[in-house]
């Protein structure tokens, strides 16, 4: 804690240095102590700066200097919007024609129609193409994600010109530790890391020094899945084709990082039951207009739980008692369901449960698993009304409901995602709040059913 606090008042002090460097003109100053830091801090210091500061810093910085503080920062999709707008249009064009492709392609998709096209009109011809070419591919594919910075060389070059052409090529490049081979007709047939490219002799062939065998992705396929192949593979990059094998681009780690981020936000918000993810940034206005669809559809869901109760009213009014365990039950099973979907999701976001045998072996697993827990919560229970009341025959209702409720919340928490994923819907839309609602109604459903069966 001692050393975290120390890094903020340091982090504070060279910010208050740089912002007086730039109330006094030094602009000496300023670059010297500015470019010691690393990129990220760079970025953190431009983000929180006011405007009339950034206005001076685009004076201090060239075009292809503040494209590196762009690149690393870590900002809303709006608020790219909202520094680009404080800039000369130029400038801001130059500034983007330095950024790497697929980084800019993301800021563009937030642009309107008109700021697009003037950017472009202001970049150079062969940089405005690969961004619109970019632009193209559907969002949350590997072609959206994909950049056109990268080494190749054909597979007919030595060593020594491989290196040639590395050297030439590493200053645009996004990575440079792996070198993709390409045929005669442009064609993806190997790839060579920069380390046994340098352990190769230097007049070495590099179709005899490659690796032949070249994991790689299609345009279409999506992020998430691209995302897992780097994972399990542990790539820094990893090539797009197209169906002709001719290479579009990579995937470079860094941007797979964002992917993982942007997939666990989308998914934590679904299973919160907010329909897309809600940060500090927003108003309430804009909050609310996300969160209220899936609380109006629980709503109503809501209202079949009380219509349901309704239907028991004979029952409460006769054993009174009986209304005290609702809460009781219909919380523990929500509880246990809501257990089993995060089992179940996670399972198939790493495709542990992949095939029919692995998802058969899921539910059987869960299903035991309900089992277990329904017996040993419904023995617990059972005692504690005995002792409680002194009602051993409500004892043994409640025990009973609750644990046929948890097997049945734990079978539906981890069967309503596999069945949504079997039919091509996102898991995650499975929300804690929809399954605990859910459970009310069957928990409510066991309970007063069987009361109504044995008791009156």
């Amino acid at each position: 804690m001692m050393d975290e606090k120390v890094g903020r008042d340091e982090e504070q002090l060279v910010m208050e240095q740089l912002i007086s460097f730039i109330k006094k003109d030094d602009i000496e100053q300023f670059r010297e102590q500015f470019f010691e830091l690393h990129p990220y801090e760079q970025a953190q210091f431009y983000e929180k700066v006011t405007p009339p500061i950034r206005q001076k810093i685009y004076y201090y910085l060239s075009p292809q200097e503040l494209a590196e503080v762009f690149q690393a920062l870590e900002i809303d999709d709006d608020t790219y919007v909202e520094f680009l707008n404080e800039m000369d249009v130029s400038y801001a064009a130059a500034m983007l024609s330095e950024m790497n492709t697929d980084d800019v392609v993301d800021v563009f998709h937030e642009l309107d129609d008109e700021d697009r096209t003037q950017y472009l009109t202001l970049m150079d011809d062969e940089t405005a193409e690969e961004i619109h070419e970019l632009m193209q591919y559907a969002d949350y594919t590997a072609g959206a994600i994909m950049t056109t910075e990268y080494v190749s060389i054909n597979e007919n070059s030595t060593t020594r010109m491989a290196m040639n052409i590395l050297r030439n090529e590493a200053p645009t490049a996004e990575t440079i530790y792996y070198i993709f081979i390409m045929n005669m007709k442009k064609q993806l047939v190997g790839v060579i890391s920069l380390r046994d490219l340098i352990v190769a002799g230097e007049n070495v062939l590099i179709r005899d020094v490659m690796n032949e065998r070249v994991v790689s992705v299609q345009a279409s396929d999506d992020q998430e899945e691209v995302a897992q192949i780097m994972r399990d593979y542990n790539f820094l990059a990893l090539p797009v084709i197209d169906e002709h094998k001719t290479l579009l681009g990579i995937i470079t780690v860094d941007d797979i990082i964002d992917v993982i981020d942007e997939e666990a936000e989308d998914d934590y918000s679904k299973l919160a039951g907010i329909s897309n993810f809600d940060n500090f940034e927003q108003g309430p206005f804009a909050a609310a207009k996300k969160r209220l669809p899936w609380l109006v559809m629980l709503l109503f869901l809501g209202m079949l739980t009380a219509s349901l109760m309704a239907q028991f009213e004979d029952t409460l009014d006769a054993v009174a008692i009986l209304a005290i365990f609702i809460p009781l039950i219909s919380g523990t099973s929500g509880n246990s369901g809501t257990q089993a979907l995060a089992v179940a999701v996670r399972g198939l976001a790493t495709k542990d449960a992949s095939n029919d045998e692995s998802k058969m072996r899921l539910l059987l697993r869960e299903l035991s698993t309900g089992a277990i827990m329904g017996l040993l919560c419904a023995l617990v229970v059972t005692g504690i009304v005995y002792f409680w009341k002194g009602e051993l025959i409500i004892g043994m209702l409640v025990g009973v409901a609750m644990c046929c409720s948890i097997i049945v919340a734990t079978l539906a928490g981890s069967l309503i995602p596999l069945m949504m994923d079997r039919i091509g819907v996102d898991p995650a839309v499975a929300s804690g709040p929809f399954i605990t609602t859910l459970n009310d109604i069957t928990s409510i459903l066991i309970y007063l059913g069987l009361a109504t069966a044995f008791i009156l």
